[in-house]
Order: structure tokens, then C-alpha cells, then sequence
């Protein structure tokens, strides 16, 4: 059928008087379909991890999917990148982590600025890591083991999971606090860097506490600090490293971030949802496997929190001389 000129341009102009779409009425439907959650690091690893245990609980809640895709590579960029060139409209989001506060500074090109390209939507847990060493290393305490690094200094091989990992930044800014100095041993992931220090050929590692209090019940690797202000669950026993170096506060973290311009309404109901589910008993189980703490608040709280971590971070690359690989 064909159409004359006359009776195109009326029904163009009907379309183009029909009032667009505002992001207010998108948020009250939101979801209307499957959401991605993307972790910028590979299946079965922390934030992999967090990312299904939250992802089904907004599932359960709002009834639609929330699926956790895994897109690792550059220390989280990949994945990063994707969210922040992704549609503001709340169905791609980050599991944000510490390397996204830590590649601000490592990074020189990364094409985005996490600050300014993310909209913080809230956070999800804090977790310790734990200062491990190899049973030859005579230190018992972590007096005993500044004072053996001071002694020996660049003899000490500290392993990490990789160049800006968490694990790799909580060893650095030890050296800046304490005044000592390890030489950075870095291996594509926590097995890998952990098999070494069960063999001796390391002699330190800062690592998550998932999957390494067998190591220490058993004698094969030594505790003699946590990462976190105060003591953890997990670890009873075994002191902060705050007790002796002072003010020192390393934690890995998890939280779920947005692209610029989502609306705030679908912001904001995706905090209310999480806030509910890191009080769900339920969801605060399987989060305490992980061995951390919920780490609940505001979007606007995450967003402070962001941009103190970011700060503290960008002070350790400068005094360690960090440059990604």
C-alpha cells in the first residue's frame, strides 16, 4: 500500500508530539527483563562469588534475573569499561572491587574515569585478608616478623594474586607503614601465589581468608595478622595489624556500581534491595563464608567510601613505584 507525502508528514508529526520516555516512568517498571551483572574477574574467586549471592537475591525480590557474567582481564578494566559505555538505564551493572580504586592511579590510559563514569549504587561486604608466612620465617608475632624484614631487607619475597591486586596493594602499604621493605613476587591469582608459599618459595602472602584456615589449624602456614581494624570471625586469634603498625587498614571489598545517569530511581531501589538482603539472614551466612562483614549504607555513602579508598591507594602506587604490566 502506498502512502502519499501528505499523509507521511502528518503521521511523522503525530509521532514526534508523543512525549518521550522519561527515566522516572522506565524506574517504575524496572526490571522489565534480565539484568548483567559483570565481574571483571574469573568464576569461583571472591567477586565472582558475591556477585551470584547478590544477583539471586535481587532475582528472588524483584522477579526478574539477575545474571552474573564474568569478563576478566586488565585488573578489572575489561569489564569496567563495558559498564561504563554500557546504557544508563540499570541492566548493566559492576561488582565493583578495590583494583577499581587502586587502576585510577596504576593506569595511565583507561579511557574512563570510575569516579566520574559510575553511579555508586551500594556496597555489599568488607572482607579480611590475612598476613601468612611460610614456617621457616622465625617470627611467631608480627613484632617478631617487622623485625626480621628490617634485618633482611629485599631478602623477603611477598607473593600476590597480581600487580594491583588487593592482596599485592594490603603488602605494599605495609612497607609504607611499617617502614620495611619486601620485594612483590606477583602470580596470576591467589592458587597459584598460595602453592608457592605452602612450598617455601615465598615467604609471605596477604590473602583473602576464604579456603586458608586448614593451612593454619594444620601448621602449614603461620597467621600473625588481619588486615581489618578489629578481629574477625574467622580468625579469633590472630591480632589486627593495626595493634602494632598503627592505623593500618587494608580490607578487600565488593560493591555494585552503575553507569553515569542511571536514573536515581532505580539507583535507589537497588540499595533498598541489597540494604535488605546484607540484613537477611540468609544472605549474611553465605556473605560470612566468604569470611568478611556486610557493608551497608547509601549510594552516596559508597560513593565517599569509593573516593577515600581511591585516595589512600593512589598514595601506596606513588611510594611503591607500581606500574601495570
Amino acid at each position: 500500500m502506498r502512502i502519499s507525502r501528505r499523509k507521511f508528514l502528518h503521521l511523522s508529526a503525530g509521532v514526534a508530539a508523543l512525549p518521550a520516555a522519561s527515566p522516572r516512568a522506565s524506574a517504575n517498571t524496572y526490571p522489565t527483563r534480565p539484568v548483567r551483572i559483570l565481574a571483571g574477574f574469573a568464576a569461583g574467586g571472591g567477586v565472582d562469588i558475591t556477585a551470584r549471592i547478590i544477583g539471586q537475591w535481587l532475582s528472588d525480590r524483584l522477579g526478574r534475573s539477575f545474571i552474573t557474567e564474568n569478563r576478566p582481564g586488565a585488573g578489572g578494566n575489561i569489564a569496567t569499561d563495558l559498564v561504563v559505555n554500557a546504557p544508563p538505564d540499570g541492566y548493566t551493572l559492576l561488582l565493583s572491587t578495590v583494583p577499581n580504586a587502586v587502576n585510577a592511579t596504576l593506569y595511565d590510559n583507561l579511557g574512563f574515569d570510575f569516579m566520574r563514569d559510575t553511579a555508586p549504587v551500594a556496597g555489599i561486604i568488607r572482607v579480611a585478608m590475612v598476613v601468612l608466612v611460610h614456617p621457616s620465617v622465625p617470627a611467631n608475632t608480627l613484632p617478631e616478623f617487622l623485625s626480621y624484614v628490617k634485618a633482611n631487607p629485599g631478602k623477603v619475597n611477598m607473593a600476590s594474586a597480581g600487580i594491583g591486586s588487593a592482596p599485592h596493594m594490603a603488602g605494599e602499604l605495609f612497607n609504607f607503614m611499617a617502614g620495611v621493605k619486601m620485594v612483590h613476587v606477583p602470580y596470576r591469582g591467589q592458587g597459584p601465589a598460595l602453592a608457592d608459599l605452602l612450598g617455601g618459595q615465598v615467604q609471605v602472602l596477604f590473602a583473602t581468608t576464604p579456603g586458608i584456615t586448614d593451612y593454619i589449624k594444620s601448621g602449614r602456614l603461620r597467621a600473625l595478622g588481619v588486615t581489618t581494624a578489629s578481629r574477625v570471625d574467622v580468625l579469633p586469634d590472630v591480632p589486627p595489624i593495626g595493634d602494632v603498625v598503627a592505623g593500618y587498614e587494608a580490607s578487600q571489598w565488593y560493591g555494585l556500581c552503575a553507569p553515569r545517569k542511571t536514573p536515581m530511581e532505580i539507583v535507589e531501589l537497588l540499595n533498598r534491595e541489597i540494604n535488605a538482603g546484607l540484613a537477611d539472614p540468609g544472605v549474611k551466612a553465605r556473605l560470612a563464608d566468604l569470611g568478611g562483614e556486610p557493608l551497608p549504607g547509601s549510594p552516596s555513602a559508597f560513593g565517599a567510601f569509593i573516593g577515600e579508598e581511591t585516595a589512600k591507594w593512589a598514595k601506596v602506587v606513588s611510594f611503591a613505584g607500581i606500574k601495570a604490566q
